[in-house]
């Protein structure tokens, strides 16, 4: 934001703001004759908040605990079988532990029908914490297991680990790089059509805001939460540099482990592993929050995606590749909003006389015409 021409940018965002904000009550003050200040929405969205608080505590501790102590006891010594031992009872540790973070959450929603926003801070940190223990495990079992043997490598400190817990990065180290300074974001004005308006909206909450909070917090050094994806030419590149912190997860996890697993020439199937695994979760993360599955996301993300990825590739470059990529991104993001906003309203205009699966499964919007 030191330099003019992107503060100027930042304030016709800020700008924007206010437009929308006298335009709101300019409506409500012709069409109601007064100001309608009223929360219904966002009251019902975070409704039984403190229920999902309570139901996240013992998330978070499965998390804390049970990978740590699972380390602990895959780095017994061999001696009286003390070891084989220490391997089974870690196992069953961490299926405890999975069982939590899979079951709990769902089990919670269901049982007393959240409503979507109390339902996003469960499933984000369902994924959130699985990720993270995944990572400590695949980065920390190798080192612990070099350790036992004598070979010099000392297991992770538990100060560690629950740094890494809140730090905004899904890659466990034993250490980070530490700072201090805001990273500030910069980019470029589109047209305020709802869906690319709710992308950009949640992209500077979370993205920007929240990481750079923790971050902040925490004084972890590294800032780089995402790039210049709107200056993208193609797709690939856009998916690199839109979410930073889960692309190094996938990258490292699913693309280099799935080479290692089929063989460095393998490149194309390990690329659709990437894309699958996350058109998969983030399908997930919709069907939680909205209590139905209609794979919108996952065909437009795994399909569409997919395609996109192969076919914009690195070598498209110039303005024409940028304007085709936003325009693509205002068409995915139209067509997510408006089918899920369709399929919310049809299942509750139109419910079942009697629920199966396939009913549960085939979308109400296609045959509610109330």
């Amino acid at each position: 934001m030191e330099v003019p021409h992107f503060r100027t940018i930042y304030h016709m965002f800020i700008a924007g703001l206010c437009v929308f904000i006298i335009s709101t009550l300019a409506i409500d003050l012709i069409d109601e004759g007064r100001l309608m200040l009223e929360f219904d929405l966002l009251i019902f969205s975070f409704g039984q908040l403190p229920l999902a608080l309570m139901t996240w505590v013992p998330m978070f501790l499965s998390t804390l605990l049970v990978p740590y102590q699972a380390l602990r006891l895959w780095a017994r010594p061999r001696a009286a079988g003390a070891w084989t031992l220490g391997v089974g009872l870690g196992c069953a540790l961490l299926a405890a532990h999975t069982a939590v973070l899979c079951v709990l959450p769902v089990h919670v929603a269901l049982k007393y029908q959240l409503p979507p926003a109390s339902r996003c801070v469960l499933v984000f940190e369902q994924v959130r914490f699985l990720m993270k223990s995944y990572s400590f495990l695949r980065e920390a079992v190798p080192g612990t297991l070099c350790a036992r043997v004598g070979e010099g490598t000392q297991a992770p400190s538990f100060s560690s680990y629950l740094y890494f817990l809140f730090c905004p990065t899904l890659i466990y180290r034993k250490t980070y790089p530490r700072g201090s300074g805001w990273a500030r974001l910069t980019y470029s004005p589109c047209p305020p059509a709802p869906g690319i308006f709710m992308l950009l909206l949640i992209f500077f909450a979370f993205l920007h805001c929240w990481l750079n909070a923790f971050a902040e917090m925490l004084r972890f050094g590294d800032r780089m939460f995402y790039r210049d994806w709107w200056n993208s030419t193609s797709f690939s590149n856009y998916y690199r540099t839109w979410n930073v912190v889960v692309h190094d997860w996938l990258y490292s996890y699913v693309y280099q482990d799935g080479l290692w697993l089929l063989g460095g020439r393998a490149r194309g199937a390990a690329m659709l592993g990437v894309f699958l695994v996350s058109a998969v979760v983030h399908e997930y993360i919709f069907c939680f929050v909205l209590g139905f599955f209609y794979p919108v996301m996952l065909i437009l993300f795994f399909v569409i995606g997919g395609l996109m990825n192969f076919m914009m590739h690195d070598r498209h470059t110039g303005p024409a590749w940028n304007v085709l990529m936003w325009t693509m991104l205002f068409l995915g993001q139209g067509i997510q909003v408006s089918l899920y906003c369709q399929e919310w309203y049809a299942r509750r205009h139109c419910p079942l006389p009697q629920t199966t699966f396939w009913g549960l499964v085939t979308p109400r919007s296609w045959s509610c015409h109330s």
